[in-house]
């Protein structure tokens, strides 16, 4: 198996240590941004959503108009657009990048923030409305003729698009959520199922979960997980830049009026807190403080230590049957640039000595 590695681009400068800078649309740095996770060797780059922020279609097409070879993976909650006009846009996207668009469809985790674009689906609704909108968006990619959709959620009649994807069969699904009816949705249409940066124990349990629903639809689907990665040239340099981190998201909480963030309504922040429960340290090297302090409101643990203490750290992950992770910094410029120098070449080479000696342990026993 080889191994991916997806970072993070924001239309502006912002993250939990420190608050916005510049324009909440900064093409400049959404342009030095995305160069800068080329130039470091990162497979694909990830443009979150949320009900108040730019557009993610809009800002994936600038970034792409400004590198060459970096593939993205377009956030997209599904429900506000038309499936069938979804599907034209996307695969049009595809067209204009020559392939190199992928789409992680969010359902929404909160029901405050669906309401805020008048969403008033319960959260199960939400995911039986996924179902149905990844089933048209699917069809619409890859019919060979028009054709007619009656559901619960969505009509058409004579569906059709002349714009087919770049990718076949279709423009790849990065799918979220660890509630059940999630569950569910991703063992039926997942390609890429995608986990919050959770302990071994946990993420293994979810890794088997969902393989055990897409057996069920002779399906297989890949892992992404998502880390926080903290680096130094020593154990203690990392670990102290780690309470640096806490102590700068503290204060912005603070200045900003929040007191210490309380559980969200999605099962990824349930299950983030959870961990955080068994300490600020669970695994060696996986940090939960920040989860704790804000409730988990995005990927927010990390792994801690060197460049090589933190790369072991992300094998035994590969292990339980994870290849792509989704890392991004505190300082999310700088950091995406370090990860380049050390930790992603690091990586690929332990994962290609490990798959080499396996090949090679395979060959012995096959003699």
């Amino acid at each position: 198996m080889s191994v991916q590695f997806i970072g993070m681009i924001q239309p502006h400068e912002v993250s939990e240590t420190f608050s916005r800078r510049g324009p909440v649309v900064d093409p400049a740095y959404v342009r030095v941004f995305a160069q800068a996770h080329e130039h470091a060797g990162f497979d694909r780059i990830l443009v979150p959503a949320s009900s108040s922020s730019p557009d993610t279609l809009l800002t994936v097409t600038y970034a792409a108009s400004v590198t060459q070879r970096i593939h993205f993976l377009l956030a997209h909650r599904p429900g506000f657009v038309a499936p069938t006009l979804a599907a034209r846009q996307l695969a049009t996207l595809d067209q204009y990048t020559q392939g190199r668009v992928a789409v992680h469809y969010i359902t929404g985790g909160s029901d405050e923030d669906q309401q805020r674009d008048g969403d008033f689906l319960g959260h199960d609704e939400r995911y039986e409305r996924t179902d149905e909108y990844l089933s048209v968006l699917r069809q619409v990619w890859t019919a060979d003729k028009p054709f007619d959709h009656e559901g619960r959620y969505y009509r058409v009649k004579g569906a059709w698009s002349e714009v087919k994807p770049v990718q076949q069969p279709h423009v790849p699904i990065y799918f979220g959520g660890a509630s059940e009816p999630a569950l569910k949705v991703a063992g039926r249409h997942a390609q890429v199922y995608a986990l919050w940066g959770e302990s071994l124990a946990q993420a293994g349990e979810l890794v088997r979960k969902v393989r055990a629903e897409a057996a069920q639809h002779g399906r297989h689907i890949d892992f992404s997980i998502s880390f926080r990665p903290i680096l130094g040239r020593t154990e203690d340099e990392a670990w102290a830049r780690a309470e640096r981190i806490l102590e700068d998201a503290r204060a912005l909480r603070v200045e900003q009026g929040f007191s210490r963030g309380g559980p969200q309504q999605s099962e990824g922040a349930r299950r983030l807190l959870a961990d955080a429960a068994k300490g600020d340290r669970v695994d060696e090297r996986l940090w939960t403080a920040i989860a704790r302090e804000t409730g988990a409101r995005s990927n927010s643990t990390a792994l801690v230590g060197t460049a090589e203490q933190v790369a072991d750290a992300l094998l035994q992950y590969y292990d339980l049957g994870i290849t792509t992770f989704l890392i991004r910094g505190f300082d999310p410029l700088p950091d995406a640039i370090e990860y380049g120098r050390e930790l992603l070449p690091l990586v690929r080479r332990k994962v290609a000595e490990r798959e080499q000696a396996k090949a090679q342990a395979a060959s012995l026993k096959a003699a």
